[in-house]
C-alpha cells in the first residue's frame, strides 16, 4: 500500500538532477540549432549569408531562433548596413512558415500612395493609372513572412492600415468594399529611434506597441570586429567569383586598417571597399591605398552635440570629397540613394552652381 521512502528519494534524487540538467540541454539543443541554421541559410551571395561567430551576433541569431518558432510580430532595430533582412530571412527560414514566400518592402524607397498600392494592392479606378486590379504584397506573401524595411518611413496613412492588419488580421485594396484575411507573418526593421519618434507625433504610439513585442537590436560592426576577417574572406570570395578571378589577398596594412576603421556604413560599407579594392588591385594583394578608408574629420565645433547637425555635416562632407556623385556618395555614407535624396532636402542641401 505504501512505497518505499528510499525508492522515493532516490526517484526524486534523480529527478532533481534531471532538473538541474534541463536548462543546460535546452541551451546545447538550441545552440546546435542556431549552428544548423547558419550553416544551411547561403543565399548564392556573401552579402545574404549569416556570417559571424562573435558574442554580440550569437546573441541575435539565438533570439532571432527563439522567436522564429512563433508568430510573433518582431522589430529588428539597427543603422543602416547591419544586416536586418539577412537576420529576417533567418527567422523565416527558422519558422514554421518557412515554405510559404518572403516578401520584402522598402518603406522608404517608395512614395506615399505607391508604398500603399504595393503593400495593399489595388481595383481598377482607385488611381490614376490604375487599369487593372493588382493584389498587394500582403497578398503575396500569404502563408509566408512580410518583411517591412525601414518601417519608420511610413506615412500616417500606412501606419493606420498596417496597425489594422496587425490587430485584425484583415485589409482591403486600395478603391475596394470587400474585406480580405491578412495570413502573414510580420517582421519590420528600423534605423530609426521609434520611441522617439513617438514622442515627436511622427509615429503611432498603439502600432510601435504592436511592433515591438519582440525586439531584437543588431549591433553595427564597429561592435563585432571578431567578425571582420570572415566577412572579408566571404566578400572577397564572391567578389572574385563576379569578377571571374582568383580571391585578392590582403597586406597586413590592409588587416590592420580595416580593423581600426570604425565602418559607419557596416557590412555594406565593408563590401564596398572591398569591392573597389578588388579591382584596383589588377589580381594583386589589396593594400591600405586600394581600400582608402577615410576617418571622419572631427567636428570643427566640439559642442556641437545635435545628432542632425552632425548628420547634416558628414554628408555635406562627403558630397564635397566625391565632386557631389551622389551615387558614389550613397555607398560611402551607407544610405540608399532613396535615403539620400530624402536627406538632401531634409536639410535643404543643393550643391552651389557656378555664376
Amino acid at each position: 500500500m505504501f512505497t518505499n521512502n528510499t525508492t522515493v528519494i532516490a526517484d526524486h534524487g534523480a529527478w532533481a538532477a534531471d532538473l538541474d540538467t534541463l536548462p543546460n540541454r535546452r541551451a546545447e539543443r538550441r545552440e546546435d540549432g542556431v549552428r544548423s541554421l547558419a550553416e544551411q541559410l547561403d543565399f548564392k551571395a556573401a552579402r545574404g549569408r549569416v556570417i559571424g561567430q562573435s558574442a554580440p551576433w550569437q546573441d541575435v541569431l539565438k533570439k532571432a531562433t527563439q522567436v522564429a518558432a512563433t508568430e510573433t510580430t518582431v522589430l529588428l532595430q539597427g543603422d543602416s548596413g547591419t544586416g536586418k533582412e539577412v537576420v529576417a530571412r533567418f527567422i523565416h527560414h527558422a519558422s514554421p512558415r518557412k515554405n510559404g514566400p518572403f516578401v520584402a518592402i522598402n518603406c522608404a524607397a517608395l512614395p506615399e500612395q505607391l508604398l500603399e498600392s504595393e503593400l495593399f494592392g489595388h481595383e481598377r479606378g482607385a488611381f490614376t493609372g490604375a487599369l487593372q486590379p493588382k493584389p498587394g504584397q500582403i497578398e503575396m506573401a500569404s502563408g509566408g513572412v512580410l518583411f517591412l524595411d525601414e518601417v519608420g518611413e511610413m506615412s500616417p496613412s500606412a501606419q493606420a492600415k498596417l496597425l489594422r492588419v496587425l490587430q485584425e488580421r484583415e485589409f482591403q485594396r486600395l478603391g475596394a468594399t470587400r474585406t480580405l484575411k491578412a495570413n502573414v507573418r510580420v517582421v519590420t526593421a528600423t534605423n530609426r529611434d521609434l520611441q522617439k519618434a513617438v514622442e515627436r507625433g511622427a509615429f503611432r504610439e498603439d502600432l510601435y506597441y504592436r511592433l515591438q513585442v519582440f525586439e531584437i537590436r543588431i549591433p553595427p560592426l564597429r561592435e563585432r570586429k571578431g567578425d571582420l576577417p570572415l566577412f572579408t574572406d566571404a566578400f572577397l570570395k564572391d567578389i572574385g567569383r563576379s569578377l571571374a578571378c582568383p580571391p585578392a589577398g590582403l597586406t597586413e596594412e590592409a588587416k590592420a586598417a580595416l580593423l581600426a576603421h570604425d565602418w559607419p556604413g557596416n557590412v555594406r560599407e565593408l563590401r564596398n571597399a572591398l569591392e573597389r579594392a578588388a579591382i584596383l588591385c589588377e589580381g594583386g594583394l589589396i593594400t591600405s591605398e586600394h581600400l582608402a578608408l577615410r576617418s571622419p574629420r572631427p567636428v570643427t565645433s566640439p559642442s556641437t552635440t545635435d545628432l542632425g547637425t552632425l548628420e547634416r555635416q558628414m554628408i555635406e562632407r562627403v558630397l564635397h570629397e566625391t565632386g557631389w556623385n551622389k551615387v558614389v556618395a550613397a555607398k560611402r555614407l551607407g544610405l540608399t540613394r532613396t535615403q539620400l535624396y530624402g536627406r538632401l532636402r531634409k536639410y535643404d542641401l543643393a550643391r552651389a552652381e557656378p555664376r
